[in-house]
């Protein structure tokens, strides 16, 4: 779960790098977008790291610079250092030359009185309050309501022998899972998970899923304030620091599409790399220790929130050898810096690291890291997820050869677009 609530983009017709973006101050840069990104994703940054080093100057859809930082070291140095580093979209210097239209605003967002859009006093604000609420959420509870929703889902498709793994199972569980802590209605469940598919896929619809899913958390709020109850929505509103009620609504936003997809896609990535890596092999028949080192190997190999949006320099600095310009926004690679071969020991065996350490960045890091109690609770729904997936399903194993499974087509998330799986046929739990 990050701290960002994702809407994803088109996929236009990357157009060709402009030589010499004065951004950048001369030279190439790279196109944030391709099919390599889910095609050859290792081999995109190997060559970024190879020409531009650390720190590499891209280019977003419609001809807009930015850096895309994927040194390790240099990813730590942004995120502890928001002084020089802020999130602060105002600071941006493309906004007077950003076409209204630009797919990737609602990725970059705007100065909005959220938990994720805020900056200084004011985001500490915000976040206390997230936090707080966040941190009431029984964890036994939230198990047992996961495991609930996993069983009925998994009802609906044990006795035909196949599933596809992400619309029936990852996407939906993550969802509900989500909507029963948060508080919403079972009656809600439907359009929420319509209306948060349409958002994160980023198709025409898009506009329409963000504004039906804030309709629905407007509602959600106004309720809660006068009838509250054991939910993370009843602990926000309740919270003794006042907000207004489009500051609740907004910070329910965030923290719902923050979670949604990076928990589907955790859930999804964890069951492909445990179908097809012989490693994982022991939990595919009952056993449970590999399911951990699977998840903690995806957040580092294959983490859901590969490209966050973002920070932008406060004054004229150089960062990993390149002239970072006042106002110019950093795309934080987290994917990139987590692959950064400075950061691992080349002793080590090639899994080493990744089984034993969890100093990653798939949840960013420093002061706008996504909050601690959200992580556990997306490692609650994302594992408690898999394993119900595991015992329910037996023979569980891939419908399709490894080499067809397709990834979401974006340099941003990465998730699975669709895992057909097969199984020995079982009887529905409830009948």
């Amino acid at each position: 779960m990050t701290s960002q609530p994702h809407a994803q983009p088109p996929h236009p017709q990357t157009p060709g790098p402009p030589p010499g973006c004065p951004a950048h101050g001369g030279g190439d840069p790279v196109p944030l977008m391709g099919p390599r990104f889910h095609t050859d994703l290792e081999g995109v940054y190997r060559d970024m790291r190879r020409t531009h080093g650390p720190v590499v100057p891209v280019v977003l859809p419609g001809d807009v610079p930015s850096w895309l930082v994927i040194g390790y070291k240099e990813m730590y140095q942004v995120t502890t250092d928001s002084t020089l580093f802020p999130r602060d979209v105002g600071l941006w210097n493309q906004w007077e030359t950003l076409p209204e239209d630009w797919p990737l605003r609602p990725m970059v967002g705007q100065r909005m009185p959220s938990v994720y859009f805020t900056v200084g006093e004011e985001h500490r604000r915000h976040l206390t309050m997230v936090q707080d609420a966040l941190e009431r959420v029984g964890h036994v509870e939230l198990r047992r309501s996961t495991e609930s929703i996993a069983d009925g889902l998994i009802d609906r498709f044990c006795g035909a022998g196949e599933a596809e793994v992400i619309s029936a199972y990852a996407k939906p569980l993550a969802v509900l899972a989500l909507a029963r802590m948060l508080g919403f209605p079972e009656s809600d469940d439907e359009a929420l998970i319509h209306s948060l598919g349409a958002m994160a896929d980023g198709g025409a619809d898009a506009i329409g899923g963000f504004d039906h899913s804030l309709e629905l958390m407007g509602r959600l709020v106004g309720h809660k304030k006068t009838t509250p109850g054991a939910d993370v929505v009843s602990y926000m509103v309740t919270h003794p620091e006042p907000f207004s009620d489009q500051e609740y609504t907004l910070d329910l936003m965030a923290i719902t599409a923050a979670g949604y997809l990076p928990t589907a896609d955790w859930i999804g990535n964890s069951v492909r790399l445990m179908l097809t890596d012989d490693r994982f092999a022991a939990s595919l028949t009952g056993g449970r220790h590999s399911v951990p080192e699977a998840m903690n190997e995806v957040l580092w190999e294959d983490t859901p929130t590969q490209i966050l949006a973002g920070r932008w320099a406060a004054r004229d600095t150089r960062l990993g050898g390149q002239s970072i310009k006042a106002g110019d926004m950093l795309l934080l690679g987290l994917a990139g810096a987590n692959a950064d071969p400075a950061a691992h020991d080349p002793g080590s065996s090639a899994d080493g690291l990744r089984n034993s350490n969890f100093a990653h960045f798939a949840f960013s890091h420093g002061e706008f890291q996504c909050p601690f109690p959200a992580q556990e609770i997306a490692e609650i729904i994302a594992r408690t997820g898999i394993e119900v997936l595991l015992d329910r399903l037996p023979g569980l194993d891939l419908a399709v050869p490894a080499d067809t499974l397709a990834r979401r087509p974006s340099p941003f998330l990465r998730g699975m677009t669709v895992l057909p799986v097969q199984f020995a046929p079982t009887p529905a739990y409830g009948g």
